[in-house]
């Protein structure tokens, strides 16, 4: 096996609530990859936006149940502001930042820049005056957002090549003070020395945001591998709302955390047991690159209402 120690992969869930099988999925891949490459394995709760009591607890209980292991001591991103702040005063200062004043109704209702992705933002406020900006400070507190000199930047991606997408004035740091998930995310990966991103390909539009914003920081791209999602017999993303997808309730089915693992390996093309055999077989060349449609086991009916209400 290669050894890259300097290196970490990782796994960063948000504390919302119990992860379901297609979270953990991510989070068994993350682990197969940073360990098959001799990297270091780490744990970061995102929980700058959202947190639920005792959902942490629950989720790393989950992980280990699994046979997930990490090191180091988990880190958490409320316990992280001071470098999330100087990041944003060093684009700051490099005059790569400005105040956005703008509701999300004025950015929906705005015309977009021509051939620029639905959603993005149209500039409004990048050119504001003193005056201007001093008004609008009256009337609602500011976002602060990057200042982009590209409308496009190129990462590749492991599993999927070459990826272009686009980069707008995303936002650094909401108008309630808190920071962004895009600078984040960036300024946490290259302080913890992650150089592998594994998660799931619903995020590799926002990997060339996060790659231009690390450029301007002088901080490293990390390697990408965005791989598929589980989906419902919907071919919708897999949520509680669809039965049996937690260890708690899959539990309920008679699956126990080592079943569950089992099917998730399987689905990966993987041998079940152990994930020490899972990584002697691990390869990234053979893994399946289309969603996993995951039926989740009927519930008891009671345990069923219990659970998605």
């Amino acid at each position: 096996m290669p050894q890259n120690l300097d290196g970490a992969g990782r796994f960063a869930p948000s504390p919302s609530g119990d992860l379901h099988v297609g979270n953990l999925r991510t989070a068994i891949l993350a682990w197969l990859f940073a360990r098959s490459t001799g990297r270091r394995f780490l744990l970061r709760i995102e929980d700058l936006d959202r947190a639920r009591a005792g959902a942490e607890a629950s989720q790393l209980a989950d992980l280990a149940a699994v046979g997930l292991d990490w090191d180091t001591e988990v880190v958490r991103q409320t316990d992280r502001t001071p470098l999330y702040r100087r990041a944003i005063v060093q684009l700051a200062e490099a005059g790569l930042a400005y105040e956005c004043f703008c509701t999300r109704r004025e950015i929906a209702d705005a015309p977009s820049a021509p051939h620029a992705p639905a959603g993005a933002y149209p500039g409004t406020c990048r050119d504001l005056t003193d005056g201007e900006r001093e008004r609008r400070r009256q009337e609602r507190p500011a976002a602060l957002r990057l200042k982009a000199s590209v409308s496009q930047y190129t990462v590749i991606d492991q599993l999927h090549g070459p990826f272009t997408g686009a980069v707008d004035d995303f936002v650094l740091l909401r108008n309630d003070g808190v920071p962004a998930y895009n600078l984040a995310v960036v300024v946490d990966d290259a302080a913890q020395g992650i150089d592998q991103v594994v998660r799931g390909d619903d995020l590799l539009s926002s990997a060339p945001r996060q790659a231009y914003l690390a450029a301007l920081l002088g901080l490293p791209e990390p390697h990408y591998a965005h791989v598929p999602l589980v989906l419902n017999v919907h071919h919708r993303r897999l949520a509680k709302r669809d039965g049996a997808v937690t260890l708690s309730a899959l539990a309920l089915t008679g699956f126990d955390a080592g079943g569950a693992r089992d099917l998730i390996l399987r689905s990966l093309g993987l041998p079940a047991g152990p994930l020490e055999r899972a990584l002697e077989a691990f390869d990234p060349a053979g893994l399946p690159r289309e969603p996993w449609i995951f039926e989740p086991p009927e519930l008891p009916d009671a345990h069923h209402r219990a659970n998605i209400n």
